[in-house]
């Protein structure tokens, strides 16, 4: 019978070699991936069964990679293993399609529930992130209908400027003129009602789409 195969996606390598250590027992780590970008061409070439992936990342990050993944792949099993504890991003998770959402610092057996979980059709959340999640929804159930809409390719510039990458370098990368990158940056500054490259900055460490270290 063929082993469950797991894909890894973080950007630090000794985090995705301590997590290959722990689940190549019960397993096949099919490879681990340092960026969202490279995330979705591993995951066409390899097909995994599950994707273990974090919020922050290269490129593309997490919650935008899932998404694309669940497009090419509605049947894989996205799990989101991270150290951002806000609720309103496993919020997004869930509902991008994850089927769960793990801290970084939770034991290694629920990390392997979780997948046990999501294998068998379960949702798995952290205690804490549950808790956290079922306190937003009391507080402000329509925070969801509020949030800002850009298109993929806008959150693919928009992580990428926010990265200190030029307006060439993203053009480069992601195929399209220098003009077009101009073009999309000015119509994500007018989506999100900012004005200066800093505010920029600030929106993609609040959504997740790089370190705020």
């Amino acid at each position: 019978m063929r082993r469950v195969r797991i894909l890894l996606a973080d950007d630090h390598t000794l985090v995705c070699s301590a997590f290959e250590k722990l689940l190549e027992p019960q397993y096949e780590v099919a490879g681990c991936v340092g960026d969202g970008q490279a995330l979705l061409k591993a995951a066409a070439e390899l097909r995994p069964d599950v994707v273990l992936l974090d919020i922050t990342m290269p490129l593309l990050n997490g919650l935008d990679a899932g998404r694309e993944l669940k497009k090419m792949m509605p049947a894989v099993k996205l799990i989101y293993l991270t150290m951002n504890a806000n609720s309103e991003f496993a919020g997004e998770a869930l509902r991008a399609g994850a089927s769960a959402y793990v801290l970084k610092n939770a034991k290694s057996s629920e990390l392997l529930r979780a997948i046990d979980d999501a294998l068998r059709g379960i949702s798995f959340v952290s205690p804490e992130i549950r808790s956290a999640m079922e306190q937003t929804f009391i507080r402000d159930p329509r925070a969801v209908a509020r949030r800002k809409h850009l298109t993929d390719r806008q959150v693919e510039v928009l992580q990428m400027l926010a990265e200190g990458h030029t307006m060439q370098q993203i053009g480069d990368v992601l195929q399209i003129t220098h003009r077009t990158v101009r073009f999309h940056k000015c119509r994500i500054m007018e989506e999100l009602e900012i004005t200066t490259n800093a505010e920029l900055v600030q929106y993609a460490m609040k959504r997740g789409m790089i370190s705020s270290v």
